[in-house]
């Protein structure tokens, strides 16, 4: 994904809290027989406040990406979609103003990971079904099962664990940024409405990015002593 300053996502708490709220990510990894992806579901490290993952994959995905052996690709997807032109305003305002754009956030995380052992895997295994389990009115914990004992020796057996420190990470907010605040409040609104193109979740993070924007030029501008006449 190539970066671009005005777009770019740095903020550990920021990332650590996409990873959280998508966790349904894309394992890419290049292997001697070629490109290979799998999907599966990650969570941020609970024991780390960097941008340590952990998750698993199921047997034989783990040979089949060599993992532990070779770089790991984890493609974090936020919510995105389609901005319309309309929203801008009049086309007389330029060129620029026809132009449609597909507004996303999104995060790549690349590193080798590190396999868990039979009990860390369990661990992690048991806090993945927490963390979706318990939004349930009865929630039902991965240990209670029937037979549980032979049914989690069979899932761990079935499941590779496996912890990823990224050694790079390239993580993007494309929000309409670059366009002026009346009009990033009217894509906000069209994105919110029952439209042609309703996107609650992408409404919610352009509001996010424009509240935390406005945050830091406040910041910014206190620390000058205020504006200048």
């Amino acid at each position: 994904m190539r970066q671009n300053p005005s777009f770019a996502m740095t903020d550990i708490g920021e990332l650590r809290r996409l990873i959280d709220r998508n966790p349904w990510v894309t394992l890419v990894s290049d292997t001697p027989d070629g490109l290979v992806a799998s999907h599966y579901a990650v969570m941020p490290d609970p024991a780390r406040d960097d941008l340590t993952i952990v998750g698993h994959v199921g047997k034989p995905d783990d040979l089949i990406h060599g993992l532990g052996e070779r770089e790991l690709l984890v493609v974090v997807q936020g919510p995105h979609g389609y901005i319309s032109p309309s929203w801008y305003g009049s086309v007389s305002s330029g060129p620029v103003a026809s132009v449609p754009t597909w507004n996303f956030v999104s995060a790549h995380l690349s590193g080798v990971p590190e396999l868990l052992d039979t009990d860390e895997n369990l661990r992690v295994l048991d806090a993945l079904v927490e963390r979706f389990e318990s939004r349930m009115p009865e929630p039902r914990g991965m240990w209670q099962a029937p037979n549980d004992a032979v049914f989690i020796e069979r899932l761990e057996r079935g499941t590779v664990g496996f912890r990823l420190t990224p050694t790079r990470v390239v993580a993007k907010r494309k929000l309409s940024q670059n366009r002026p605040g009346d009009v990033v409040d009217t894509i906000i609104a069209e994105l919110s409405a029952d439209g042609a193109h309703p996107n609650p979740p992408l409404a919610a993070e352009m509001r996010r990015a424009r509240d935390a924007q406005i945050a830091a030029a406040a910041a910014v501008n206190g620390a000058n002593g205020g504006s200048q006449p």
